[in-house]
């Protein structure tokens, strides 16, 4: 779907919301506009990607995207608890059905946008070549290995599961630090709280392009897919359907374009590979 597209689909859900019939659970307003503001509540590893296309959406629409970037299993307890955002998109499938599951959110709007992959990321003056993680095991120079803290974030989840498969857990587990997240992982190594990290490849290529760090691939075989999910959370129904144009922008042709060179695999795509990302980074795996 080009720009074209995914701008029709603006005009016809906010035209739904005004004299239509509305999604289930959204609530009908009668003020007619198209929103100024949408909230979305996002894993912090879309950061990158998120943040341009919201560039997009408020050049096309008017209406300006704001962001919390967390972890997803902390924004989905949020959405719980009643935080008013109007799209939630998760690093995996667990939580989205967890807020589904409270009552939150329209199950219609439910889609998968995108597929994540892991690295191993250190900046270039603390990179010594490691092409595996059992490479990083064995590496008694590392003091500290940083992941994302697995009880509420999926790459941790998936750093933990592939140190596990490769047997390298038990070597690592008392040099593990954790990051309240995907990026705060990042800043653990970037700051030297760490010497080396498990990262979302799109946070690495984020860094690459600030000329920051050096990463190899992890093999995605390690672990379960990181099949990531949004869901329309909105009760306001103009804010539901400017929230679902911006879940098809993610879907749109141009969208993609964005998210794949962000370095997710999406729906319908082939498997992502070092080379077609660039591995390595500033300074060479």
């Amino acid at each position: 779907m080009r720009r074209a597209g995914w701008l029709l689909v603006v005009a016809l859900l906010i035209g739904a919301c005004r004299g239509g019939d509305a999604h289930v659970g959204v609530q009908r307003t009668d003020r007619g506009a198209v929103p100024s503001e949408l909230l979305v509540a996002a894993a912090s590893d879309l950061r990158p990607a998120f943040e341009e296309l919201a560039t997009r959406f408020a050049a096309a629409t008017g209406t300006e995207v704001s962001f919390d970037f967390g972890s997803s299993g902390q924004l989905a307890q949020r959405l719980i608890e009643g935080a008013p955002f109007d799209l939630y998109a998760s690093a995996n499938v667990a939580f989205v059905e967890q807020v589904l599951a409270e009552g939150v959110g329209d199950a219609a709007t439910r889609r998968t946008y995108a597929f994540g992959r892991i690295v191993i990321w250190a900046p270039q003056d603390r990179w010594t070549g490691w092409e595996q993680l059992e490479d990083v095991a064995s590496d008694e120079t590392i003091v500290n290995v940083a992941i994302a803290n697995p009880e509420h974030a999926p790459y941790g989840v998936a750093a933990e599961e592939a140190l596990r498969v490769t047997g390298t857990w038990e070597a690592v587990q008392n040099r593990l630090v954790f990051g309240e997240n995907i990026s705060d992982t990042q800043r653990l190594v970037e700051t030297g709280n760490a010497d080396v990290g498990i990262l979302a490849l799109s946070l690495a290529l984020a860094a690459d392009e600030r000329g920051i760090g050096t990463w190899v691939l992890v093999d995605d075989g390690l672990h379960a897919p990181l099949q990531q999910e949004l869901v329309v959370t909105a009760v306001d129904a103009e804010q539901a359907a400017s929230a679902e144009a911006f879940a098809d922008l993610v879907a749109s042709e141009e969208g993609r374009e964005v998210m794949r060179r962000s370095g997710f695999l999406l729906p319908g795509d082939d498997e992502v590979t070092a080379d077609e990302v660039g591995a390595g980074g500033g300074g060479g795996a």
